[in-house]
């Protein structure tokens, strides 16, 4: 839009008058030099990114700003420099608070919404609410739905069944389904997250997925979510195939777990900075609602209630994607500015991830054999 024209043009111009600052390409400017010459720029500039930059230089101890700093703030790049020039600053930003913005629109009344639902400090708010932009949209979690339900709608119109789907045969022969029997094709791993078992487990996911799944993806960007969300997927299928080997697997839980379990855990280590109202309530009532859908996955699994051909399908997908989510979750969900591959912590995670990847491997290649497991006939 025009505004954001306008302010990239002021953007351009201060940066040009900042390289005049430092003829010596020494990548630093003096704190005085700096100061004055966004005191006295000509071009009018946001006020919330005017307060940025004066926080970031009255931070420095040394009298002097880091160029590369600068730029980063600047281009609303996400790093830690905002940060640090709040919390080692002798200054705050003028509006502490975001709920007193006033004069806000439908979409920015809503992206303050979401700000204070996903993050804990005042800080990340402001960052958040003034750099968000539209685009890209969160598409993935929507993406993901919608499939989701033409598939289950395609499944439904073709059985004319809308609960307990598992228990029609045609249902199990789908290429989407992860059968034991056939675990050699690759993609059943990935692909049983569209398939569910009747029209209350899609609708519980779906519901989960859009409320909290939509607000992650605002704030964290479409490939830490789709990857907190696949991870789940795919360690929910290999760890049915370690721990229930008999069992086959339908459903999304995987991911919708690693999602719920890694806000839910976020909110928890952040209880007294979260703003999010009613928050006791909100977490007992996931909680409830995890628990009781766990609950009826092992209900199925163990006493179903009609009689079928074969065991229903496991119900360890959504544990696993529970753990995913407190582990690999957590560490996304608190490194709002901070890049993940500057944190040893995620590495530490990503290699424990890969390892259980190997492992899971090798033990759908040799342990079926080795152990002599009677797997149910294929469907």
């Amino acid at each position: 839009d025009l505004s954001a024209l306008f302010w990239s043009a002021c953007t351009e111009c201060l940066l040009c008058c900042v390289c005049q600052l430092d003829p010596d390409n020494t990548g630093f400017i003096a704190v005085e030099n700096f100061t004055s010459l966004v005191e006295h720029h000509e071009l009018q500039l946001d006020p919330s990114k005017l307060d940025m930059l004066f926080a970031l230089v009255q931070s420095n101890e040394e009298g002097q700003v880091c160029y590369q700093e600068l730029i980063e703030l600047m281009s609303s790049k996400r790093s830690s420099s905002f940060r640090r020039a709040i919390a080692n600053g002798r200054r705050t930003l003028q509006r502490e608070i975001l709920l007193d913005e006033t004069g806000l629109g439908v979409y920015k009344r809503f992206v303050r919404y979401v700000a204070y639902e996903i993050l804990p400090c005042e800080t990340d708010r402001r960052w958040y609410f003034h750099q968000n932009r539209l685009c890209p949209p969160p598409i993935f979690m929507a993406i993901i739905t919608i499939v989701q339900i033409i598939v289950f709608m395609c499944y439904g119109i073709m059985l004319n069944k809308w609960v307990l789907q598992t228990y029609q045969p045609d249902f199990m022969k789908s290429p989407l389904v992860y059968h034991p029997r056939h675990r050699h094709q690759v993609w059943r791993f990935f692909s049983y997250m569209f398939m569910h078992v009747g029209l209350e487990q899609l609708g519980f996911n779906a519901l989960l997925q859009l409320m909290i799944g939509v607000p992650l993806e605002m704030v964290h960007g479409i490939l830490r979510i789709s990857l907190l969300y696949m991870a789940g997927v795919v360690a929910g299928s290999l760890t049915v195939s370690i721990t229930d080997m008999r069992a086959p697997v339908v459903g999304g839980s995987g991911g919708v777990y690693a999602l719920c379990s890694a806000h839910l855990a976020n909110v928890v280590m952040n209880w007294a900075g979260m703003r999010c109202p009613y928050k006791l309530l909100r977490m007992i009532l996931a909680l409830v609602c995890m628990s009781s859908e766990v609950g009826r996955a092992v209900w199925l699994r163990f006493s179903p209630p009609l009689p079928s051909s074969g065991p229903q399908p496991s119900f360890m997908a959504h544990l696993s994607g529970a753990v995913v989510g407190i582990s690999m979750g957590l560490l996304i969900l608190r490194s709002y500015e901070e890049s993940l591959q500057k944190q040893c912590s995620w590495w530490v995670i990503v290699f424990s991830f890969i390892t259980f990847l190997l492992f899971a491997i090798f033990w759908n290649i040799f342990a079926y054999e080795l152990l002599g497991v009677q797997l149910p006939p294929a469907p």
